[in-house]
């Protein structure tokens, strides 16, 4: 189905594109959907971005296209993200839309560690994201302020997720959306009573089922879902089944007077780790290179939990290789439990007045475990500080002595604790007067969190799994360090949507923000024993910026092409967890942080966009719609982490080296459209270009290193994805291809990984039922990832100058098979 005007058009299908989403604060006579069509949003976005309308009961694989803003916001609705991949993360979602590249060694894109996500330059922790505008922080791997979307709310519950893949809305409640925003957004209540339970099958193991229990509308405009997931599956490369259980629910009063929504969710999730491959290569003064491990490092890097038995020769302190940087964990895993909820409340002041208050609390306990060997080059080091006697000098003496202070097994189990505890208020006073759409708004939340680094024992008579935490049946030996830190933000903005003629909208305002940290260590390291650090420092903390511009404009030239043009200044706050590489209570001394803390400046971003979309319909079933937009971005004081250990991600740590970078400056194109032939087939093509280069070379110590001209790691130049979509009778096919371009992984650029293409498939079908049936609707479905079964490096883990990075393996071939049905 389509349906154009000037101002809305809908396409319907798996392939399509959104390319824009629009006001809700309309005049009357603008919109297009009738009353009955109401989004899944019951938490929009602000007044200037939210989509207007949604598809109707039983059409909401429809996805929306809204031809309204300023900006490039590009959309994908709930339906699509299933065919994706049923369970699929909403982050994962988004990577078929341009701009946006995707990785992950799990196919749903739920483990964390792993995660990797550029959107034009920018890396996942300068985005921002939201859920029914919640806060979810900046996705930094152990959050200490938020949790990822696939923990706030289960996936088949998501009802669209919206990408600004440039600037992100002013009222956006985050301190790190530099690079654009993610919000993900939960589905409504369904009108009519009715349960959903949906089971997949798959390789490896996979069991996930789902179940949705709606009431349906009651009493004065009142309904409520409640929804239950057990997922588990066996990692492909490794015996650790990942998952966990989730409950999430929604309830939902809306009359004429407002709009009441509760929404709480619980996570509890266990992601077994996979290890990343350690890549080193080195050369001599004139270039030449003497060792590339890059042709006999291993392709995966798997635990060996649970053969105990078999790997105590391989753990043996006396025997173990601790000159091979790609040694084997007996295990390791990231432990998450999180409850999440909030109460919203839209209230109609008047037919040209309304104002919107949300209130939200968030809690989280989590912990990352590795069990590793004692002998892993640093911990002998380590732990003679805290066991003098031990470990040092690396004799088999004492190497026994320390294997049998830490349970005789020739490991020891490394923690880091985490606990958030957050709330906060979000206030928009949305006012039409006449031609001016104005929306003032604010976002105020108080965080405390902790990050506790400890060690425990592992007992070789009793030897601990990675589905329990160990501060639950053991003392640690040692509480290597303990922050705990209060975080205060507040956001204001304000903003005015002009139309001065009725093709013409001119949109201007600005944000101001304000973050005040606080870190008291309860514990500090034995100085030295925590690499590149004499201690972890004490201290506050404080950034103020008080005016972050936004200026907008969309010229409807004709029915078919819309013109649009924005450009924005965003900042990025510090973070602020000792546990994170680039936080200022990371650094490894009281004055570095004191030099820090009155010498640094947050990173900011100017970001330009201009783009022109249109839709055209050429008669016979044939249409065309598509997306060109041009970005330019000017980023200042970019912030670099280098790792303080020769292998990027040690078991040892350390405090990071924090280096300033000065600019980077940024080009790129997106390309986007879909290709319609009838009802029953559609192409959709993204193509998108990108130049990311840093523009300042930067000090290490008493070295220069040459990062001016280099291209910003980790990003690829090009990227390329196509969907082909086709349906038939009851039968409906889908095809996902997805090319990457050559990455470099190292901040000089002297290493990088070749390109890469990747294809995955689904066939589905809607089994016909007789009417009066007591299932409503059956469907089924086969899809399959990788289908060539690529072997490449997936996230890359890059924190050294030149000479060395991490990567992640690509996930091989898989099967999955979905069944679900409604009542």
């Amino acid at each position: 189905m389509i349906f154009f005007d000037k101002r809305v058009f809908w396409l319907s299908g798996a392939a399509v594109m959104a390319l824009a989403t629009a006001s809700p604060a309309l005049a009357k006579d603008e919109v297009a959907a009738p009353a009955a069509a109401v989004p899944d949003d019951s938490a929009a976005t602000p007044a200037a971005d939210a989509p207007v309308d949604a598809p109707a009961e039983g059409d909401d694989d429809a996805i929306i296209v809204t031809a309204r803003t300023t900006r490039s916001v590009t959309q994908v609705a709930s339906t699509d993200i299933q065919k994706i991949l049923p369970g699929v993360s909403p982050l994962k979602a988004i990577q078929t839309l341009p701009g946006v590249t995707f990785l992950t060694a799990d196919p749903w894109g739920n483990n964390e560690q792993n995660i990797s996500l550029f959107i034009h330059g920018f890396n996942a922790q300068q985005l921002g994201y939201t859920l029914d505008g919640v806060p979810l922080g900046d996705q930094t791997y152990g959050n200490y302020n938020g949790l990822s979307p696939q923990r706030a709310i289960i996936s088949e519950d998501v009802g669209r997720v919206t990408l600004a893949s440039g600037a992100g809305d002013l009222g956006t409640a985050s301190t790190s959306n530099l690079g654009g925003t993610i919000d993900t957004f939960s589905s409504d209540p369904k009108s009519e009573m009715g349960a959903t339970i949906a089971q997949t099958l798959g390789s490896h193991d996979t069991q996930r089922t789902y179940v949705r229990l709606d009431s349906g509308t009651f009493g004065n405009g009142n309904s409520f879902y409640i929804s239950g997931l057990r997922h588990k599956a066996k990692a492909w490369d490794f015996n650790g089944k990942q998952g966990g259980y989730q409950v999430d629910g929604k309830f939902v009063h809306d009359d004429s007077t407002g709009k009441l929504t509760l929404y709480a969710a619980y996570s509890d999730k266990i992601e077994p780790n996979e290890d990343a491959t350690v890549y080193a290569v080195t050369r001599d003064a004139g270039g030449q290179i003497l060792t590339d491990n890059r042709g006999t490092a291993p392709y995966a890097r798997p635990f060996l939990y649970p053969n105990f038995k078999d790997a105590q020769p391989y753990f043996s302190p006396v025997t173990f290789d601790d000159k091979n940087p790609n040694y084997r964990n007996y295990y390791s895993d990231a432990q998450r439990t999180d409850w999440l909820g909030y109460a919203k409340y839209d209230w109609n002041i008047s037919d040209k007045v309304t104002f919107s208050n949300q209130l939200y609390y968030h809690h989280d306990d989590g912990v990352g475990v590795v069990a590793g060997p004692i002998k892993v080059a640093g911990l002998p080091q380590l732990f003679s500080y805290y066991f003098p006697g031990t470990g040092l000098p690396t004799t088999p003496e004492n190497l026994t002595r320390l294997s049998n202070l830490f349970g005789g097994s020739g490991l020891a189990t490394r923690t880091t604790e985490y606990r958030i505890d957050r709330g906060g208020l979000l206030s928009t006073l949305q006012i039409e007067l006449g031609n001016h759409q104005i929306e003032i708004g604010g976002w105020y939340e108080r965080q405390s969190s902790s990050a506790k680094r400890r060690w425990y024992a592992l007992d070789v008579n009793n030897p601990s799994t990675p589905y329990q935490r160990p501060a639950d049946t053991l003392t640690p030996l040692i509480t290597q360090y303990w922050s705990e830190v209060r975080v205060d933000e507040l956001q204001t903005h304000i903003q005015d949507s002009w139309k001065p003629i009725p093709t013409l909208t001119i949109q201007a305002g600005f944000k101001s923000t304000f973050q005040r940290a606080r870190q008291t260590m309860k514990v500090q390291p034995i100085p030295k024993s925590f690499t590149g650090s004499t201690e972890l420092p004490n201290g506050e903390i404080s950034t103020s910026t008080w005016f972050l511009p936004q200026l907008g404009v969309l010229w409807e030239a004709s029915d078919h092409i819309q013109l649009f043009a924005n450009a924005q200044k965003n900042i990025r706050q510090f973070q602020t967890s000792a546990a994170s590489g680039l936080s200022p209570f990371a650094l490894g001394s009281q004055k570095a942080f004191d030099i820090f803390r009155d010498t640094a400046k947050p990173e900011t971003s100017w970001t330009y966009e201009a783009g022109i979309r249109t839709q055209q319909s050429f008669g016979n079933g044939l249409s065309f719609d598509g997306q060109i937009s041009y970005y330019h971005v000017d980023f200042s004081n970019r912030l670099l982490s280098v790792s303080p250990t020769p292998v990027i991600t040690s078991i040892v740590s350390g405090s990071p080296l924090i280096n300033n970078v000065g600019g980077v400056k940024t080009d790129g194109v997106d390309i986007a459209g879909t290709l319609r032939v009838g009802s029953h087939f559609s192409l959709y093509n993204a193509l998108s270009y990108n130049m990311s280069k840093y523009q300042d070379d930067y000090v290490s110590g008493t070295a220069t290193v040459p990062t001016a001209g280099k291209k910003v790691p980790g990003s690829p130049d090009w990227v390329y994805k196509f969907i082909a979509s086709a349906n038939y009778s009851i039968f409906d096919l889908q095809l996902v291809g997805d090319y990457l371009g050559k990455r470099y992984a190292t901040y000089t650029n002297d290493l990088s990984v070749p390109s890469y293409f990747t294809l995955s498939g689904r066939l589905g079908a809607a089994i016909p039922l007789g009417d009066g049936a007591f299932v409503k609707e059956l469907n089924v479905s086969l899809n399959v990832t990788n289908i060539t079964d690529k072997k490449a490096a997936s996230t890359l883990s890059i924190g050294a100058a030149s000479g060395t990075y991490n990567a992640f393996p690509l996930a091989p071939r898989q099967w999955f098979g979905t069944i679900s049905a409604k009542f």
